[in-house]
């Protein structure tokens, strides 16, 4: 059995560009709308209801850059 961890190898979910997600045209997530909704709101845009998940993963990357979150 490995002790290495699948979800800190450089093909994991958190490293796939939103665009390869399998997932990626669902609607977006319940954590996804609550962060993407503070966000728009610090950041003075509007908030997007009915982004998929890979969109809003999208979204939210570019008003973190825009407020300075998740630095």
């Amino acid at each position: 059995m490995s002790d290495s961890n699948p979800k800190s190898e450089p093909f994991s979910n958190a490293e796939k560009d939103p665009d390869d997600w399998t997932t990626g045209d669902e609607p977006m997530t319940g954590a996804q709308a609550s962060y993407l909704k503070t966000l728009s709101e610090e950041a003075g845009e509007p908030f997007e209801e009915q982004l998929s998940k890979a969109n809003a993963s999208k979204r939210i990357d570019a008003l973190q850059e825009k407020t300075g979150r998740g630095r």
